[in-house]
C-alpha cells in the first residue's frame, strides 16, 4: 500500500498535466509546444538522479529516503501551483522529478531484491495495479479541474496525497540499511548528470522557447561528450555508478536498449494525443481527458492476462510481435479527424492500452531474469534511468517533429493535419526495439515467464 500509494502519486502527477497544456500555457503566456521542456524537465530530473536512488537508500535507510523524497515532491507540486512564469513551472517540475527519482526505484528495489525469480512477474503485474490507477483518474480529472476551477488545483491534490504516503511511511517502513555500502562514483554522477541534463534539455530547447540556438547547441554538444566521457570511464573502475557491463547480459540488453526505443515512441503519445484532441479537433481539456483515460483502461484489464500470455508464448515471441502491434496502432492514431466517432478513437485506445501493458510488463520482467541479488541494485538503477531518459526523448522527438511538420506547412499554429507525421515517426521509432527482441534465446528468462513449464 505505501509504495502504491507512492506510485499513484507519481503516475497521476505525470499524466494530469497532459490535459491541462494549453491552459498552462495561455495562464504563462507562451506557445503550448514549449511546455515540453516542463514535462522533460521532470524527466530529467528522474534520469539525472535515480541512478543515486539505490546508493542513498542503501546509505541512509529506506524510510529516511522515502519520508524526504515524499516531502520533495510535496514541495514541488506546491511551487508548481504558484509558479507564475515558464522558467519558473519548468524549475518547479524538476523538483518534483527529484522527489520521484528517489520516491519509486526504492519501493521497486525492496521488491527485486526480496521475491524470488518465479514469482516476479505476477509480483511486478500486482504492483504496478495501483498505480495505473493514475493514469485512469489522471487525465479526466485534470481536464475537469482545469475546465471548472484553475489548472494549479491539478498540483494541489498532491498535498494530502503526500501527507498519507508521509504518514504511512514514518509507521511502517523500517529504516533498513546496508551493512556495508561502496563510496559514491561522485565523478560518475558528475559526468552522467550533466551529460543527461545537457543532452535532453538541448534537444528539448531545438524549437528555441526558452534560449537561443546557440545556448541548444552547446547543451547537446556537452551533453555527449559528458556522456562519453562517463562510459569511458564506467568500463574502466572497479564501482561506478552506472554498471554498463550488465548489457552484456541478453535479456537485459533487450529489455533496457529495446525497451528505450519503444518508450520512445510510446513516450511521446501522453503528450501528442492531447494536443491533438484540444488544439486540433477543438475539444475541451475534460472531454480529451475522459478520451485518453481509455489508453490507461486498456493496461489495467491487460494485467489479468499478461502472465498466462507470457507463459504460453514466451518473451521472444511476444515482445517481437507485440512491439509491431503496439507501433502500428501508435501510428493508427495520425488516421483520427475532428470527425472521426469518439466511440473509435475510445476502442482503438482501449486495444492500444492493452498492448503498452503487455509490453511494459514483459520488458520490466525480463530485464531481471538473469540477474542475481549482488547486481540487483545496479541493474534497478541502469533500468530506471533508461526508462525516464527514452520516456523524455519521446517527448522531444513528438514536439521536434510537430513543430517542424507545422513549419515546413507554413501554419502559424499547430493544427490538426500537423499531427500523423509526428505519430508515423515515433511509432518507426518503436517498431525497431523488435528487433532486438527477436534475437533473444527461444527459452529466455523461463525462470520468471514459467514459458516450457505446462505452457502447451
Amino acid at each position: 500500500m505505501i509504495v502504491a500509494c507512492a506510485l499513484f502519486m507519481e503516475n497521476m502527477d505525470s499524466t494530469i498535466i497532459t490535459t491541462s497544456l494549453p491552459a498552462i500555457a495561455g495562464d504563462l503566456g507562451v506557445n503550448p509546444l514549449a511546455l515540453n521542456l516542463a514535462l522533460t524537465a521532470y524527466l530529467v530530473s528522474l534520469a539525472v538522479f535515480i541512478p543515486i536512488s539505490g546508493w542513498v537508500a542503501d546509505r541512509y535507510g529506506a524510510r529516511s529516503v522515502f519520508a524526504t523524497a515524499i516531502v520533495v515532491f510535496v514541495a514541488g507540486s506546491l511551487l508548481c501551483a504558484v509558479s507564475s512564469t515558464l522558467a519558473a513551472f519548468v524549475a518547479a517540475r524538476f523538483l518534483q522529478g527529484l522527489g520521484g527519482a528517489m520516491m519509486v526505484p526504492v519501493g521497486r528495489l525492496v521488491l527485486l531484491r526480496t521475491v524470488p525469480k518465479s514469482e516476479l512477474l505476477a509480483a511486478l503485474n500486482y504492483l504496478t495495479i495501483p498505480a495505473l490507477l493514475g493514469p485512469v483518474i489522471g487525465p479526466p480529472l485534470g481536464g475537469f479541474i482545469t475546465l471548472n476551477f484553475h489548472w494549479r488545483g491539478i498540483f494541489l491534490i498532491n498535498l494530502p496525497i503526500g501527507a498519507l504516503g508521509l504518514l504511512l511511511v514514518l509507521r511502517h517502513i523500517p529504516n533498513i540499511r546496508e551493512p556495508e555500502v561502496h563510496g559514491l562514483d561522485f565523478a560518475g554522477f558528475l559526468l552522467s548528470g550533466i551529460g543527461l541534463s545537457g543532452l535532453v534539455l538541448g534537444l528539448s530547447t531545438l524549437g528555441r522557447h526558452l534560449v537561443s540556438a546557440e545556448v541548444t547547441s552547446a547543451c547537446v554538444l556537452t551533453g555527449v561528450l559528458a556522456l562519453t566521457a562517463y562510459c569511458w570511464r564506467a568500463v574502466r573502475i572497479e564501482h561506478p555508478l552506472i554498471d554498463l557491463k550488465l548489457l552484456k547480459l541478453a535479456t537485459f540488453n533487450t529489455g533496457v536498449v529495446g525497451g528505450s526505443l519503444f518508450r520512445i515512441g510510446l513516450g511521446a503519445t501522453p503528450f501528442l494525443l492531447p494536443l491533438m484532441l484540444q488544439l486540433g479537433f477543438g475539444l475541451n481539456p475534460f472531454q480529451s481527458g475522459l478520451l485518453t483515460c481509455a489508453t490507461a483502461l486498456g493496461a489495467m484489464f491487460m494485467k489479468t492476462l499478461t502472465i498466462r500470455i507470457l507463459r504460453r508464448y514466451g518473451f521472444r515471441t511476444v515482445l517481437t510481435v507485440n512491439a509491431v502491434l503496439a507501433s502500428c496502432l501508435s501510428a493508427g492514431y495520425g488516421l483520427f479527424t475532428a470527425a472521426t466517432p469518439h466511440f473509435v478513437i475510445v476502442s482503438v485506445l482501449l486495444l492500444s492500452g492493452c498492448l503498452r501493458s503487455l509490453q511494459f510488463t514483459g520488458l520490466n520482467a525480463v530485464s531481471f531474469a538473469d540477474i542475481g541479488r549482488s547486481m540487483m541494485s545496479q541493474a534497478s538503477t541502469l533500468s530506471s534511468m533508461a526508462q525516464r531518459l527514452s520516456q523524455s526523448m519521446g517527448i522531444v522527438v513528438g514536439a521536434f517533429v510537430l513543430q517542424t511538420t507545422s513549419n515546413l506547412q507554413g501554419h502559424a499554429a499547430v493544427e490538426a493535419s500537423d499531427f500523423w507525421p509526428a505519430f508515423v515517426i515515433i511509432a518507426a521509432i518503436s517498431v525497431g526495439s523488435a528487433l532486438f527482441h527477436i534475437r533473444l534465446p527461444a527459452d529466455a528468462g523461463a525462470e520468471v515467464s514459467g514459458h516450457g513449464r505446462g505452457a502447451g
